[in-house]
């Protein structure tokens, strides 16, 4: 039984290619570049899950800091004192609530922030290096 490699087509087709110059596929490569991809997506990966877990950790820790807040505001309304008193520490305890928040937003935007740059900028690196590899394969070698 003759093999599919030995008909006729098959040589046709493969003489048409070479007529063409067409570039061999060094399959090697292919896989290599394809294997260097998935790499590159998997770190991309763990960056993006190491910035959402350092996310979770300060907004845990600023429910916390919250909580103990609430907690300080509710004794010192328990003591006696003076309605003016009250409302200063009503202000005070506004003032600090509000500060607090703004800290904590911007300390949050900056954890997404790195993580995003970091996550991208893996991506953005092996796309580059894609390019390199797909030039340089299409480059004649001498």
């Amino acid at each position: 039984m003759a093999s599919s490699n030995d008909h006729p087509f098959f040589d046709m087709f493969a003489r048409f290619g070479e007529s063409l110059a067409m570039p061999r596929v060094d399959v090697e490569q292919v896989l290599d570049s394809h294997r260097r991809n998935i790499e590159a997506l998997e770190r991309s990966a763990k960056a993006a899950a190491a910035g959402t877990a350092t996310l979770m950790n300060k907004q845990r820790e600023v429910m916390e800091q919250g909580l103990r807040d609430a907690a300080e505001m509710a004794q010192a309304f328990r003591a006696p004192g003076t309605p003016q008193e009250m409302a200063g520490k009503g202000t005070d305890w506004a003032r600090r609530s509000f500060e607090a928040a703004v800290k904590n937003a911007g300390e949050m935007a900056e954890i997404l922030r790195q993580s995003g740059t970091e996550s991208t900028e893996i991506l953005r690196e092996r796309i580059r290096q894609s390019m390199d590899e797909a030039i340089r394969g299409m480059t004649p070698k001498k």
